[in-house]
């Protein structure tokens, strides 16, 4: 199911330059029985990741109500929002006037997400590592050649996703999520300033920690401190809060916050 700017199964214009360039973002967002969970962020973070690409976007009214109405029909889905800077020329250099593209998609949620909150999951250090541009960091724009060569690799057998570094060797995030990791009342998440996604979720995770008053820290570290610490869980909009069992050959315990986390948040699936 998909409709482009609020037309159901549209097509998108050839000449667009989400297609042609990957000039956009992108949000998934889960719904539930209420609606869409943290639509207020979701819809902030989009802004202002426009405003970092160069065009202005706010979320139209028409727009809000076609989302808000999915939600309610489709509740316990994703619903993936993209933006475009629209239609332009064959260059790169963007147009002076910008008509926004707005594409919406539902989609279930992956069956195992569920089973991965109950049992948690193990991460493959990728081969692929990221490349540092740092005025993209943070920003879930549309180039994603790098998650697509990475997701393109076999996982080794009983492992569930990537772990993925830069290309200095230091712990970012998983290939779909991001990642936290626990020791005593330490908890400690990747720095983003580089490179990786700075998901909504993170987001909220990291506020419902500083609530409990937890000592949290976004820091630059390598895969060689992954011994360092007691437990590790990932975090998306869609599949919540799940523990990492393992990473490569280190095992981590899943830690009690996790389950505090996805019952503070309503994010059991």
């Amino acid at each position: 199911m998909i409709w482009v700017n609020g037309v159901s199964q549209a097509s998108i214009d050839p000449m667009d330059r989400g297609l042609a360039y990957g000039d956009g973002l992108f949000a998934t967002m889960r719904t539930d029985a209420h609606g869409i969970l943290f639509f207020e962020q979701h819809q902030a973070r989009l802004t202002a990741g426009a405003a970092r690409l160069g065009f202005d976007w706010q979320m139209s009214q028409a727009l809000s109500q076609q989302l808000d109405t999915l939600a309610k029909q489709y509740p316990q889905h994703c619903i993936k929002l993209m933006l475009t800077r629209g239609v332009g020329g064959r260059g790169y250099a963007p147009p002076e006037q910008v008509h926004v593209t707005e594409v919406v998609s539902v989609h279930p949620i992956p069956a195992q997400y569920a089973l991965w909150q109950q049992q948690g999951i193990r991460l493959a250090t990728s081969a692929i590592q990221l490349g540092h541009q740092p005025l993209l960091a943070g920003i879930k724009h549309l180039n994603r050649l790098e998650q697509v060569l990475i997701k393109s690799q076999p996982l080794p057998q009983g492992f569930d996703d990537w772990l993925v570094l830069d290309c200095i060797g230091q712990v970012i995030e998983s290939s779909m999520a991001n990642i936290f990791f626990v020791k005593g009342n330490q908890v400690i998440t990747p720095s983003l300033e580089r490179c990786g996604v700075a998901g909504v979720m993170r987001e909220q995770v990291m506020l419902a920690l500083l609530a409990q008053q937890m000592n949290i820290d976004c820091l630059p570290f390598g895969a060689e401190r992954l011994v360092e610490f007691d437990s590790a869980f990932i975090t998306n909009s869609v599949l919540g809060v799940v523990d990492v069992l393992a990473i490569d050959s280190d095992t981590f315990t899943p830690s009690p916050l996790t389950a505090d986390l996805r019952q503070t948040l309503s994010l059991s699936l």
